[in-house]
């Protein structure tokens, strides 16, 4: 077993980019996961973490050469042992989104054996105040902040350079108690709504979230996208991104291409935003079948389409709806899946793949899980067809990715 280099300094020439917002190094036959560097440079590196394995992890404290596409990082809160919020701040926003693309292609390669050219595209608005919806943590002196980096320590702040502007008026200049969180929307039209959740109580022996309140705005947020209005709770799941709902339904509408009276499965479907665009190619003699597990989403979800009857809602987790006889007797023409950073997994991947669909459109917030998920959808006979990729979150590593697939010719 090596001896610990926790807290050692080490000089490394720094590698290519991985998947997590680091960059790979090799220092003495171990790997060395860096953030705070790009590809290319020589950096000293402070090893933050080490369980004496065949690598460990560091951050770069002084850049020895630096990259070209090194900038400053506009945000005094971003660096080694700030907050862990943003991973590319020291990039320029062109090589953040060549250093996402080089990960999602290494992911295809490496996992679904595909070598594929990826072009990250940009949303409209700049890397800057873009994020609407946030969740912050309290600190033990009371003011709210982002934790830090693969910790519990919360990095206090007074402003977020990636939050749209005015989403923290009256929230970073305030205590609050301990412990606790908040979450922040800024809606399309403005109103910021924001809900404190108590710091965890234990019940039955877990720690489970406390009592949340709202604190301001109305809770009920107000959406734009896929041309209608959206409320929705402001504390569920929409894009961050003011652009991103539109853009996905846009790509999502055109993968789709479904046709009066086919039959579509929309799973994993939050609110029903692809649901939506669905029902309207589909028609009133087609139908749209839509799995979500959170039940405060469907309740939104039928709010919102009353006008599309054709629209059916299932509230469970996708996995056991698929294995409902009465779900699947009817086999769909189309497929759309926006599953979490996990991914759907073998069992879904199967379930819809023994459906036969003309056309799966999946849209993905994690290149890894798209990557195993496209292996797993190829060993049933789909290929990827297409795949655009959008940087959805600018200045940290997420990128969000739609791919199409279909039966292999």
């Amino acid at each position: 077993m090596t001896a610990t280099w926790k807290q050692r300094l080490i000089e490394v020439e720094v590698g290519p980019v991985a998947h997590g917002g680091h960059c790979v190094a090799r220092h003495e036959g171990r790997v060395v996961f860096v953030r705070h560097a790009l590809p290319g440079e020589r950096v000293l590196v402070r090893v933050t973490e080490d369980t004496g394995g065949s690598f460990c992890r560091g951050d770069a404290v002084e850049v020895l050469e630096a990259s070209p596409d090194r900038v400053e990082a506009p945000c005094r809160y971003a660096g080694p042992g700030l907050c862990g919020g943003c991973d590319w701040q020291h990039a320029s926003w062109q090589a953040q989104r060549e250093l996402k693309a080089a990960v999602v292609s290494e992911q295809l390669h490496r996992l679904a054996k595909l070598d594929w050219e990826v072009i990250v595209e940009d949303l409209p608005g700049g890397p800057e105040d873009w994020r609407t919806r946030m969740r912050m943590a309290v600190g033990r002196d009371g003011r709210a902040g982002f934790r830090a980096h693969r910790s519990h320590d919360v990095i206090a702040v007074d402003d977020c350079v990636i939050a749209v502007p005015g989403a923290l008026d009256g929230v970073v200049d305030r205590t609050w108690p301990p412990k606790s969180e908040l979450v922040v929307t800024r809606d399309a039209g403005g109103q910021v709504h924001l809900t404190e959740v108590g710091p965890p109580v234990v019940r039955r022996g877990r720690p489970v979230p406390g009592p949340s309140r709202l604190i301001g705005g109305s809770g009920t947020a107000t959406e734009l996208a896929a041309g209608r209005a959206w409320n929705v709770r402001a504390d569920g799941f929409w894009q961050v991104h003011p652009a991103a709902a539109d853009t996905f339904a846009a790509v999502v509408r055109d993968w789709a291409d479904c046709q009066p009276g086919d039959r579509a499965w929309d799973l994993y479907g939050g609110v029903g935003l692809f649901a939506s665009l669905l029902a309207e190619q589909v028609g009133e003699t087609g139908s749209v079948a839509v799995v979500e597990s959170s039940y405060g989403a469907v309740e939104d979800g039928k709010r919102n389409l009353s006008d599309q009857p054709q629209v059916s809602w299932y509230a469970g987790r996708t996995e056991a709806v698929l294995e409902t006889p009465d779900f699947t007797d009817l086999p769909p023409d189309v497929v759309v899946l926006d599953p979490p950073r996990k991914g759907a997994g073998r069992v879904v991947v199967t379930a819809i793949a023994r459906s036969r669909p003309a056309r799966v459109v999946y849209v993905a917030c994690d290149p890894a899980a798209l990557a195993r998920d496209i292996a797993a959808f190829a060993h049933h006979g789909y290929e990827l067809a297409q795949l655009r990729a959008f940087d959805a979150f600018p200045m940290t590593h997420h990128v969000e990715c739609i791919a199409l697939l279909r039966p292999a010719r």
